[in-house]
């Protein structure tokens, strides 16, 4: 049994969802397909989520819009009478009978809420399209399958209820192939939540290890996983093979090819992850197992943007390590703020985090009797894994750098363009 996963862009219009059907038709082995919102739905819909909280009725235009968009899927896919058009029209009612009711006041719930329709709607379409190009399959909720805690917006899978309710609802004797939905859970009290962004990847991830896939593959618009986003260093090469290790290193340095939970799952069973073109889907793309067998190593360059650099002085001096810095990575744990990167000494501590103002000042608002408080915004981390002194100027050179950590094989910048 093997595990696809579809990002938004190999499905953004009627050519890409009849090209994962000319993929999945070349698949002999059991399958689950994992798909996610077509092109950028996500953005919209969060759009619909900001207008709708604010009592702006121009939500109602922006949710129209996006039926447009997949009314226009399906009318190139399916005729007027398909059973098709009947489900997304129904689950767009759904949605728009819950935005009749008043908001709650918490957006990580009610993002989880709508947000999640995307991922419904583009699974109704490829699920429909399978069965009138004849293959058969069985569209399943993955909201009543992938169990989580209420931490909206970035739920934690209930691993154990999970793995049984997986392992009961894909059956392959009674179905050669399952289409579901990445990205999003529900709690067991039925809300639904998500995995975090982009977190359709984690999806394939998570059913791949509970069913004991033998692989999970990964189609993109990229040939593979590159040694550099090529939107920013454009002579970027294709990586063959690589470890989970260096995988992980990529993602928790802000590689945004692979969601940064995928690699743990697939690396505790064994199970290899093929990156691969759904534009090219016969080349090999990229393998990443335990033991890659590497005819060159190339220096890998991750940029991360959007960054706040937060710099910490205890007012009265006392030392921020042991106890002290504990407690400060508790409280960035507790008002939901990401830690990327962590520069320490004994009376200050730097803290580069995501740009997320209102969370960030927040919490400076609740330290600000006990620390004074400075941060830079739009910096950039920059990391070079395997680097030597030609990458370093490369990224470096017309930078301004306020900080740099160094290992024997990664070097990481703080930086602001100068």
């Amino acid at each position: 049994m093997k595990v696809y996963k579809f990002g938004g862009a190999s499905v953004k219009d009627a050519a890409g969802i009849r090209n994962l059907v000319r993929i999945v038709k070349k698949e002999k082995d059991d399958l689950i397909v994992v798909v996610s919102a077509f092109g950028k739905t996500t953005n919209a819909l969060e759009k619909v989520l900001r207008t709708w909280l604010d009592n702006d009725k121009t939500y109602k235009d922006h949710l129209d819009n996006i039926y447009s968009y997949h009314a226009t899927v399906t009318g190139e896919l399916f005729s007027s009478r398909d059973s098709a058009k009947e489900r997304v029209d129904m689950s767009f009612s759904k949605l728009k009978n819950y935005l009749n009711k008043p908001g709650r006041s918490d957006y990580d719930f009610e993002y989880d809420q709508i947000v999640s329709y995307g991922e419904l709607w583009s699974t109704i379409i490829v699920s429909e399209f399978l069965k009138k190009s004849g293959i058969k399959n069985e569209w399943v909720d993955i909201r009543e399958i992938l169990v989580t805690d209420e931490r909206y917006r970035d739920a934690n899978v209930l691993w154990d209820e999970s793995t049984i309710r997986t392992r009961s609802v894909f059956d392959f004797n009674n179905s050669k192939l399952f289409v579901t939905q990445g990205f999003i859970g529900g709690t067991l009290t039925g809300h639904a939540t998500t995995l975090g962004r982009e977190g359709s990847d984690y999806t394939g991830a998570l059913l791949a290890n509970m069913l004991e896939a033998e692989s999970l593959t990964v189609w993109k618009d990229v040939p593979g996983l590159l040694n550099a986003d090529p939107r920013w260093l454009p002579d970027a090469r294709k990586l063959d093979q690589m470890s989970y290790r260096e995988a992980v290193e990529m993602t928790f340095s802000g590689a945004k090819v692979i969601h940064p939970k995928t690699i743990k799952p697939l690396q505790n069973k064994g199970i290899p992850l093929y990156v691969k073109s759904f534009i090219s889907p016969d080349e090999k793309g990229t393998m990443v197992v335990a033991e890659p067998q590497l005819r060159e190593i190339l220096p890998v360059f991750i940029k991360k943007e959007n960054q706040l650099l937060i710099s910490f002085l205890p007012r009265d001096f006392s030392f921020v390590m042991g106890d002290n810095l504990g407690r400060i990575f508790h409280l960035f744990l507790e008002y939901g703020i990401k830690v990327n990167l962590v520069e320490a000494s004994a009376v200050s501590i730097d803290v580069c985090v995501d740009n997320e103002k209102a969370k960030v000042e927040n919490l400076l608002a609740f330290l600000k009797d006990e620390y004074s408080a400075i941060y830079n915004e739009d910096v950039e981390i920059l990391t070079i894994r395997h680097y030597d002194a030609t990458a370093v100027q490369r990224i470096t050179t017309g930078r301004e750098i306020f900080l740099e950590q160094r290992t024997r094989s990664t070097v990481r910048y703080v930086v602001r363009k100068a």
